[in-house]
């Protein structure tokens, strides 16, 4: 199967500075690939080099196995064949929603636009705003208003910049939704930006996590979760504790324990990131010495979070740690807990790993 989208070591610099780096990536059609990392990374102009609104300055981009882009040839945009979804929809004020629908259909026969654009809006369950004006929208509408209008040419390549972002919380958990099986049922390959990893992990079948530019860690997001390869990705997926150590007999020691890092060389300084969700606690007895210190007790709903001083552990970045507990499990501040770890949420990386 021919990959629908590939970026081959491609690089791009504003003014002398890099926004991207020697970026390889690949989307494969009907995948959702998320593009994941903070502001200024580099994610939105991997988009605008896909979309051509930008030309690299090194590398390829191929889209159906053509070359669209490289050093010496630069598709324009329009014969592309993309899809783009912009963070603000960018839908056509003056036009109405099936308008804004059949704008960019120019490449199917005049009499087949209206039926084409009608299709696309039953689609995404906005059939019956076809004669409605943006403005008249929310956001979640103009969301799928603008999802119909870029899949209605059938392009085989639909880019998405952050198209969540403007959404509260509980409207945006329903449309992600909507918008995956709409994405699923077009099989056209998907590049998603975002910065969220909790909707990367909900839309994507592959996560590329970027930093300073450049690709850190790729794979499916049960791989970057279970196993990232550097602090800076375990973060990414959440909050972390950080402590320092070294390295003795394969091992971390912890004052929950050894953490094991055999990939580190022995003596050398070295970092844990443990998972709030990775302690476990146990109330102190009074037979045995409580390893740490209850400072506070908030329910989450589903979880209850426990800020916990550990006076023993060499914390890096903050004061104390917090314990994450399903369900409700309200300790009184001041209380004593025992902390065992579980191994597969704790990562032990050299000090200088980030």
């Amino acid at each position: 199967m021919t990959d629908a989208l590939v970026f081959d070591k491609v690089s791009h610099a504003y003014n002398g500075t890099f926004a991207v780096s020697d970026v390889s990536l690949d989307v494969k059609p009907g995948e959702v690939v998320c593009l994941l990392g903070p502001s200024g990374c580099g994610k939105t102009t991997v988009l605008r080099l896909a979309a051509g609104l930008e030309a690299p300055n090194a590398g390829e981009i191929r889209i159906g196995g053509n070359t669209v882009a490289s050093q010496s040839r630069v598709l324009p945009p329009e014969k592309r064949q993309i899809g783009f979804v912009f963070q603000d929809y960018a839908l056509f004020p003056h036009l109405s929603v099936l308008e804004n629908v059949v704008f960019g259909l120019d490449g199917v026969a005049r009499e087949d636009r209206r039926t084409r654009a009608m299709s696309f809006l039953e689609r995404v369950g906005m059939e019956r705003y076809a004669a409605t004006y943006p403005h008249e929208l929310s956001g979640g509408e103009q969301q799928r208003v603008a999802l119909a209008r870029a899949l209605a040419p059938e392009p085989p390549v639909v880019l998405l910049d952050e198209p969540y972002s403007g959404l509260d919380a509980r409207l945006r958990d329903s449309v992600r939704d909507e918008v995956l099986h709409i994405l699923k049922q077009s099989d056209a390959a998907a590049l998603l930006v975002t910065h969220d990893a909790e909707e990367a992990m909900f839309m994507a079948n592959r996560i590329v996590v970027m930093k300073d530019g450049a690709v850190v860690q790729s794979g499916r997001p049960e791989v970057l979760w279970c196993r990232p390869q550097s602090a800076f990705v375990a973060a990414f997926f959440g909050d972390v504790n950080r402590f320092a150590g070294q390295v003795h007999e394969g091992s971390i020691i912890t004052p929950f324990g050894p953490v094991p890092a055999p990939h580190l060389p022995e003596g050398s300084d070295a970092m844990v990131v443990v998972r709030p969700e990775a302690l476990r606690l146990r109330m102190s007895n009074g037979q045995e010495q409580p390893q740490a210190t209850v400072m506070q007790s908030r329910l989450l709903g589903r979880t209850s979070l426990i800020h916990l001083d550990v006076p023993d552990m060499a914390l890096i970045g903050d004061d104390h740690i917090h314990a994450r507990i399903p369900g409700l499990f309200l300790p009184q501040v001041g209380a004593g807990v025992s902390v065992d770890i579980d191994l597969d949420q704790a990562f032990a990386f050299a000090a200088s790993g980030g």
